[in-house]
């Protein structure tokens, strides 16, 4: 993923709108005692042993030992958690530079006979080079990914064992998209189709769904499990995926994590949850773009410090929590 001038260009007006109106990003962002219950039973130990693990794979590039063997450790671990459809989607995608990458986007139903669907979405390759590195050495290097790609898979994966010990009223779906770090950095221009190309593949082919059974929302978890991280509004979601952005802040703040999930504006960020979005599917992105180090994306993104010295269970938690809660509060109706 990577920070959009141009994206933030397109929405600015309708962002301000939003503003005041259904996601209010000037609201109040103080700490206060919850007044939600914690539904189901996230554990944030299970959620980073499951970072840990998709880190020892090594780097998740398409095509790489690691990628291969981390695919099977994937749906292994979704098989256990008996999935109404479990579907692995194997394709071919070619990058900006030529590269052809063997892809497999990887899709969980729970509740597959609920009218009513929420899709939760996380990428889980890796950039293949670190490309924020000083040295031209390191530069060319596949960074560990634990972070960017394994701490959405790490939440959802834990999402996935409470959703086999209690079923929500509505149907939940967990989609592992492929091949979403393998885009063009440099240069002036946006180049933000040549990210997320296993997302874009799958909203052209999009099993299992039809018109009539697609999702009513999706939350895409990107970036969740760096020490102290914050998530403020994507601009992308605030303006375009309102109702999903107003349940998750809503519900953050709810459960006393109104310290973690800011609700001030972010940035614009070309990720999976526009290609999603645009296909039908409002879908608003978990991710840090406001680091006060930075000012953007957290200090070891594209970097080789991308590893489990970065990643803090309390993150992992505030966000596993909050997402089950939506999903376990959210009505037929």
């Amino acid at each position: 993923m990577k920070l959009s001038f141009t994206l933030l260009l397109g929405v600015v007006l309708s962002c301000c709108s939003a503003c005041g109106n259904s996601v209010n990003a000037n609201k109040s962002n103080t700490e206060s005692a919850p007044t939600s219950t914690v539904l189901g039973a996230f554990n944030a130990d299970s959620a980073y042993a499951n970072v840990a693990r998709q880190v020892s794979f090594g780097p998740r590039v398409p095509g790489s030992e690691g990628h291969a063997a981390c695919r099977g450790w994937i749906v292994d671990k979704l098989k256990a958690t008996n999935p109404d459809t479990l579907i692995v989607q194997n394709a071919e995608v070619t990058a900006f530079n030529g590269d052809v990458l063997p892809i497999s986007n990887i899709f969980a139903g729970y509740n597959m006979a609920s009218p009513k669907r929420v899709l939760l979405v996380a990428h889980w390759d890796t950039r293949p080079w670190a490309d924020k590195e000083s040295t031209a050495a390191d530069r060319a290097k596949p960074i560990p990914g634990a972070n960017d790609g394994g701490s959405g898979v790490g939440v959802l994966l834990e999402i996935a064992r409470n959703l086999a010990m209690k079923s929500p009223q509505v149907g939940v779906d967990i989609l592992f998209v492929d091949a979403e770090d393998y885009g063009q950095s440099d240069g002036f221009s946006d180049n933000s189709d040549t990210w997320c190309l296993g997302s874009q593949y799958w909203v052209k082919n999009m099993t299992p769904y039809t018109l009539r059974n697609r999702p009513a929302y999706g939350i895409l978890l990107d970036m969740v499990g760096a020490r102290g991280a914050r998530f403020h509004y994507e601009i992308f979601s605030q303006t375009e995926a309102r109702v999903p952005t107003i349940k998750v802040w809503s519900e953050a703040s709810k459960l006393g994590y109104s310290d973690v999930f800011v609700r001030e504006k972010g940035a614009p960020v070309i990720d999976d949850h526009i290609v999603l979005t645009k296909a039908g599917i409002p879908t608003t992105d978990i991710i840090e773009s406001q680091n006060p180090e930075t000012t953007s994306f957290n200090p070891t993104w594209h970097t080789l410090d991308d590893d489990m010295d970065n990643i803090d269970r309390a993150t992992l938690k505030a966000v596993g929590e909050t997402v089950l809660n939506v999903i376990y509060k959210e009505k037929i109706q």
